[in-house]
C-alpha cells in the first residue's frame, strides 16, 4: 500500500518518492494544499477502487496513517 500510495504522492507535489517516509505529513512536510490532497484522495478512489470517508480523511495526517486506513478498506 505505501508503495502504491507514493507512486501517487510524487504527481502531486514536488518530491521525490525516497523522502517520502510513513510519518512523513502530508501538508507540513509533503508541502500539500487542502486541494492537492482532495485531488489525490480522488485518484486514489479511482486507482483502488475505494470509496473514501471524507470525515475519516479529514483526520488523516500522515502517510501510514492513509496506508493504514486505505488497507481497513481493500
Amino acid at each position: 500500500m505505501f508503495d502504491q500510495l507514493t507512486e501517487i504522492i510524487i504527481n502531486y507535489v514536488e518530491v521525490k518518492k525516497e523522502d517520502i517516509r510513513p510519518e512523513s505529513r502530508f501538508i507540513e512536510d509533503l508541502g500539500f494544499t487542502s486541494f492537492d490532497f482532495m485531488s489525490m484522495l480522488g485518484e486514489v478512489e479511482d486507482v483502488l477502487d475505494v470509496e473514501i470517508d471524507a470525515e475519516k480523511a479529514a483526520n488523516i495526517r500522515t502517510v501510514q496513517e492513509a496506508c493504514d486506513y486505505l488497507s481497513e478498506l481493500a
